[in-house]
């Protein structure tokens, strides 16, 4: 899986994809309110063992491209 690549397992790495799933299987407003910015602040806790990222401007939304439509949007930058 992807998230082998970046990080070990420890228990955030599973709460981390334990969010993400649930953004994945679920509607935006089944969601907790706070939620974006949990998951957030586990990515910037996993990828800021690595170097090559720029955790600073990890950016996570919930966006609306149609009526019927949520997508989540992660951007975790590299260094350059």
């Amino acid at each position: 899986m992807i998230w082998d690549i970046f990080i070990r397992r420890s228990k955030s790495k599973d709460d981390a994809k334990k969010r993400l799933t649930l953004v994945l299987s679920y509607e935006r407003k089944g969601l907790p309110p706070n939620f974006v910015e949990r998951l957030k602040d586990d990515l910037i806790y996993v990828f800021s063992k690595y170097p090559q990222f720029e955790v600073r401007k990890i950016e996570v939304d919930i966006r609306r491209e149609r009526e019927d439509f949520d997508e989540l949007w992660i951007s975790i930058p590299f260094k350059q």
